[in-house]
């Protein structure tokens, strides 16, 4: 943390010898070799209640957020992107972790912030993801350069609107857990416990395939028992547009929608999410089951 202690501005260099880039079209990510440029300067904001924790703001006024969009399908790696989020929540926290002279940035489910090589899509990008093969281990390293520097104490961040909170009956904290997980120990204080029942979820694939023992599942607490809730509830955590909560038959193994309310007394739930555009979708329509 302490590359970011006193840090208003930085720029961030990867194992490939380029810069963290915030696109021209205001919200992707990539790296580029010119670190000169206003678009690779990512200005530092801390968070009062942790003190290791930070948040990254793009040129645009964006935040550099660990999306829930996969880069390819069928491989593990999710994109980064820049976004302002009606709530700044756990997505576009990152905790920087040192590792010599060099820093990891950990989002708050244990993914890694990591510069992608090789060929084309792959080259350039950047996802979070967690590097499995050891040729890849240097991928989430990254040099900092410190552009400008606050005098005294760092400030806190601006406090958000009125409007980023969402105080109904099934609003979560300030401090959502938007594609958060449980996390070791060794990581940052657990949040105070919130009402509501746990539920993780994987996002399926256009076929309605899961790959749930290779990629881990994100997690929301969700405060109710209305089906249709959670889905709006999802839409907005996840910023896909429309999705079906789906769950896993035990007999088969096979998705299907949930309807009507979830069990009560707020139990932990595993459910799937199912694109609204997607073939499995129009075959749930086909079947009568939506």
């Amino acid at each position: 943390m302490e590359f970011f202690q006193r840090a208003k501005a930085v720029r961030l260099r990867s194992h490939h010898e380029k810069y963290l880039h915030a696109e021209e079209d205001e919200e992707s990510i990539n790296q580029e070799r010119n670190g000169s440029s206003n678009n690779a300067k990512w200005t530092v904001e801390h968070i009062p209640e942790y003190d290791n924790i930070i948040r990254l703001k793009s040129c645009y006024g964006k935040y550099l957020t660990a999306s829930n969009q996969p880069l390819l399908l069928g491989v593990t790696g999710r994109k980064v992107v820049q976004t302002l989020p009606r709530r700044l929540d756990s997505s576009v926290e990152w905790e920087p972790v040192r590792d010599g002279a060099q820093v990891k940035l950990k989002t708050r489910y244990g993914n890694f912030l990591r510069a992608n090589g090789g060929l084309p899509p792959w080259r350039n990008s950047v996802t979070h993801d967690i590097p499995h093969r050891s040729a890849t281990q240097d991928w989430i390293l990254w040099d900092v350069d410190v552009l400008e520097i606050h005098v005294g104490n760092p400030p806190p961040p601006p406090i958000p609107h009125s409007d980023s909170l969402d105080f109904g009956s099934s609003a979560l904290s300030f401090k959502s857990n938007r594609f958060d997980r449980q996390e070791s120990t060794d990581s940052v204080g657990s949040p105070p416990k919130m009402e509501g029942r746990t539920i993780y979820y994987h996002v399926a694939e256009e076929n309605g395939d899961v790959d749930d023992e290779n990629v881990q599942g994100y997690s929301l607490v969700f405060n109710g028992n209305d089906v249709e809730q959670l889905t709006r509830k999802f839409v907005e955590e996840t910023g896909l547009d429309g999705v079906i909560v789906c769950s896993r038959s035990p007999l088969n193994g096979k998705l299907y929608p949930l309807r009507l309310h979830l069990p009560p007394n707020n139990v932990t739930m595993q459910v799937v999410l199912v694109l609204a555009s997607s073939k499995v979708a129009k075959e749930f329509e086909e079947q009568g089951l939506l």
